[in-house]
């Protein structure tokens, strides 16, 4: 059972090694349930490490990160059950080319559940309808525009009713009316699904204005954390170097890959 008084996500100076190099370090973080947070950045400042370490693929080298009030499972049952309330919309949507539409779809409800199958193809029903999409039920993925097979991914991540989703740049190639669609999309299902949502994207634009709220990773560590305005009105420089897209600040655009140790003992 999920603690309704505990946040989803819970992160205490977590810091975060790859290749005995740290990628992020000192992240302390609380995503409240039914709450949209935007993780944004540059590219290579470590968002993909982050969600690597909410799934259970990355384990910290130090401090506590918690999902639904507990850590992350080590165990690979453990770690199993966990990712069945976790609802992952990756960036290449990963549709399977030889399936339909709805197959893809009912995937994880016949890998994780033995529904009958008049049950399963509802569901599966359900979900394209929630996306707009039960018209292409039969359709082949090669068959879609970015912007749909992104939907049929999204229902898919919604397959088993996840109480969290995860969102892994859902705006990365599409165009910007494809990319207010997903927007919308997300956050209605939010709403209406009683979801938490964590968004990690380098849009801020299309982003920002269906958060709660903003954490802004760079240098290897949050450096801002706070509602959406707030973020809009800084003066930092780093940030509103990220904010507006300028070429030149804190950021060197072709800076190594940042270690947080390093930072960490200078």
């Amino acid at each position: 059972m999920i603690d309704a008084s505990l946040p989803a996500v819970r992160l205490q100076a977590v810091r975060l090694d790859r290749g005995g190099r740290a990628i992020l370090s000192g992240l302390d973080l609380l995503a409240p349930k039914g709450s949209i947070t935007a993780v944004l950045g540059p590219s290579g400042s470590g968002k993909s490490t982050l969600l690597a370490a909410l799934t259970g693929e990355l384990v910290p080298t130090s401090g506590t990160l918690q999902v639904f009030g507990a850590p992350v499972p080590r165990s690979a049952r453990g770690l199993l059950t966990m990712r069945k309330r976790l609802g992952v919309l990756l960036q290449g949507n990963g549709l399977l080319t030889d399936l339909t539409v709805a197959e893809n779809v009912a995937l994880p409800l016949r890998a994780h559940t033995t529904l009958p199958e008049p049950v399963l193809q509802a569901l599966v029903r359900m979900k394209l309808h929630a996306v707009g999409l039960l018209a292409a039920a039969d359709a082949w993925p090669r068959e879609l525009s970015g912007g749909m097979a992104r939907r049929v991914a999204l229902a898919r991540a919604l397959a088993l009713d996840p109480p969290l989703m995860l969102y892994d740049e859902p705006l990365t190639g599409l165009d910007p009316i494809a990319s207010g669609v997903i927007t919308a999309l997300i956050q209605r299902l939010n709403r209406s699904l009683g979801l938490t949502s964590i968004i990690v994207s380098h849009h801020v634009r299309e982003t920002l204005p269906i958060c709660d709220q903003a954490v802004v990773i760079a240098e290897g560590r949050i450096v801002f954390a706070g509602t959406p305005e707030a973020l809009q009105a800084t003066t930092d420089p780093l940030l509103r170097q990220f904010l507006d897209g300028q070429a030149d600040g804190p950021i060197a655009f072709d800076a190594r890959p940042f270690d947080a140790h390093a930072r960490d003992a200078a």
